[in-house]
């Protein structure tokens, strides 16, 4: 019997290390796809974070590099300079992305890096015990602000897509979710998108996407997803912020 449904090549067998329920496993599906689909596996570089998926490069079969905390714009700059016929991306969460390594997304973007950057947003540190993040909500609930996030004590959430679509270098920002079948399709074309402007040569590109924690959000997975649905669209609206025509 011939198979119709199989893991993508772009990743290994090694088992998942998420939380039950943890949207990162579709997300490196999504990114696995990509890479098979554009026929690119073996030209590719990830560039792994610390965080939740500080393992990706046990994930992606591909060649990986492992940066320090919030450092993989940086480091994949420097690969795709000395490299620049291999396509490189990094895989980030929020915390690793939007706060210790905000410095070397702006500049990596307003320097128009050709690199592909995987922005997984949980609004919550997840791999250390789901303390407050920039992109948390207002009011949300973690073990470092247990009263709920306020303004006075922390500012809004971070909005990442938004600020970077102010820049000149971004040439393709999109924000994308994976609480249901429709809009992990969405995510998928626009993971692809982003492939391509590298392929292109075109600039820096980002995809945002909003994803769940049922661990530290102390819910189960489908309330999770309904959470996400409900508290995290509106502050974090889906789109392209920035396409090719």
């Amino acid at each position: 019997m011939s198979s119709t449904f199989a893991p993508p090549e772009a990743l290994t067998k090694v088992p998942f290390h998420y939380c039950p329920g943890c949207t990162h496993g579709i997300i490196h599906r999504l990114v696995g796809e990509a890479i098979d689909r554009l026929s690119i596996r073996e030209r590719t570089i990830g560039v792994a974070s610390v965080g939740c998926s500080v393992l990706a490069y046990n994930y992606f079969n591909v060649d990986m590099q492992q940066a320090a905390h919030g450092r993989a714009p940086a480091v994949a700059t420097g690969i795709k300079r000395v490299l620049p016929d291999r396509v490189v991306f990094t895989y980030q969460g929020d915390g690793d992305l939007a706060s210790i390594g905000l410095a070397e997304l702006v500049h990596a973007a307003a320097r128009g890096e050709r690199i592909t950057v995987i922005f997984v947003n949980n609004a919550n540190y997840g791999m250390t015990g789901g303390q407050m993040a920039p992109t948390t909500l207002l009011g949300q609930i973690t073990t470092t602000t247990p009263s709920g996030r306020a303004v006075k004590e922390a500012g809004y959430p971070l909005r990442v897509v938004e600020m970077l679509a102010t820049l000149e270098g971004p040439v393709y920002l999109a924000r994308v979710s994976v609480h249901d079948p429709a809009n992990v399709i969405r995510a998928r074309r626009a993971i692809i998108k982003a492939f391509e402007v590298q392929l292109q040569d075109l600039g820096f590109a980002l995809v945002e996407v909003l994803s769940i924690c049922p661990t530290n959000w102390g819910k189960k997975p489908v309330e999770a997803l309904s959470w996400l649905k409900e508290h995290m669209l509106p502050v974090f609206p889906l789109g392209e912020f920035r396409a090719v025509s």
